[in-house]
């Protein structure tokens, strides 16, 4: 990728969406040293891109959230890059916004992204983004998803504790609450701090939860962390319990042991990427083997095939896990 002047960067989604775009955003950092970046990320999420350590701090980060508009300083980038979607509207906009270029994958529909790679749906997200750069000649690294710990992490009130995050955006990813409860009341009873996090619109479930467990009221952070505190929280904690969700992926970036209960969508498309026995040790996947409707109203059946007693074998391997160093994944059907 050759040229000069402004590049924008597009990933006006999620905490997770955010994350799993952390490789193909140093990768840009990189292998553009002498160009201004301008990422436009939602407002909330901006603290972590400082987290990415000097590749962050390459970033003039734009808040946005979602594809209504762009802010009037995304105007006039000469290249654009569409980390966000593959078209067209996210397209689209880019080019509204007069870049010269368009970086993206190719849309029927959208005859400026005709020289960009074929969509894949069946990527794996990470990889898809780096492999969108490198047919710009731009390298990224899959694995760089790691990100430094925030400040507040250290000697956290919190240390060590394991936090459990039963929502999901989407109810089909939604274990049931009762299973959890049985996880938190477990950890509980072999002696460690368990708290139960969330959005706002989580905090009953999280409270529900918390109640079945035994635990105080205390105990519910739901609605109560800003994005910083929560990355620091799970800087910090021993291990992560957690459905597909964007606190999955919080925990992959920090090196966190966690275990994500995946349905209808395989860990094969969000999961946290494999590579070593050494890393899959550290972040465990429960997966019936089945794919299911990543819209439906309701929990999705393989889910729900995944027992408390799988869940609880999965976190009894994670007390073995000691070094934090790795990113990791198992993958077990069920």
């Amino acid at each position: 990728m050759t040229g000069s002047g402004p590049v924008l960067v597009l990933r006006a989604l999620g905490l997770g969406d955010l994350l799993t775009a952390v490789p193909a955003l140093r990768g840009l950092a990189a292998g553009l040293p002498g160009r201004p970046l301008r990422l436009v990320i939602p407002r909330a999420l901006a603290p972590l891109v400082g987290l990415m350590g000097r590749e962050g701090r390459r970033y003039d980060v734009l808040g946005a959230d979602g594809l209504d508009s762009l802010p009037a300083a995304a105007a006039g980038a000469a290249d654009a890059v569409n980390l966000h979607g593959s078209g067209p509207e996210s397209h689209r906009l880019l080019l509204a916004a007069g870049a010269r270029r368009l970086l993206a994958f190719r849309h029927p529909d959208v005859p400026e992204s005709a020289a960009g790679p074929a969509w894949d749906p069946g990527e794996h997200e990470v990889r898809r983004w780096c492999r969108l750069l490198e047919a710009w000649n731009v390298a990224a690294d899959p694995g760089a998803l790691r990100l430094h710990p925030p400040a507040s992490a250290r000697d956290h009130p919190l240390a060590g504790a394991t936090v459990v995050h039963p929502g999901a955006a989407v109810a089909a990813r939604r274990w049931p609450p009762e299973r959890f409860a049985a996880l938190a009341r477990a950890e509980r009873e072999a002696g460690r701090d368990v708290v139960i996090t969330g959005t706002a619109a989580e905090s009953a479930l999280a409270g529900r939860v918390a109640a079945a467990a035994g635990l105080g009221s205390g105990a519910v952070l739901a609605g109560r962390t800003t994005i910083p505190e929560l990355a620091a929280l799970v800087a910090a904690a021993g291990r992560v319990v957690c459905g597909d969700t964007g606190v999955a992926h919080v925990a992959t970036a920090f090196g966190t042991p966690s275990l994500v209960l995946f349905g209808p969508t395989p860990p094969g498309l969000w999961g946290p990427p494999a590579s070593t026995p050494a890393e899959r040790a550290r972040h465990r996947v429960l997966w019936a083997g089945r794919r299911g409707d990543p819209h439906g109203s309701a929990a999705d059946a393989g889910l729900l095939e995944i027992s408390v007693e799988m869940a609880l074998e999965q976190l009894s391997a994670l007390d073995r896990v000691r070094e934090r160093d790795g990113l990791n994944i198992v993958v077990s059907a069920v």
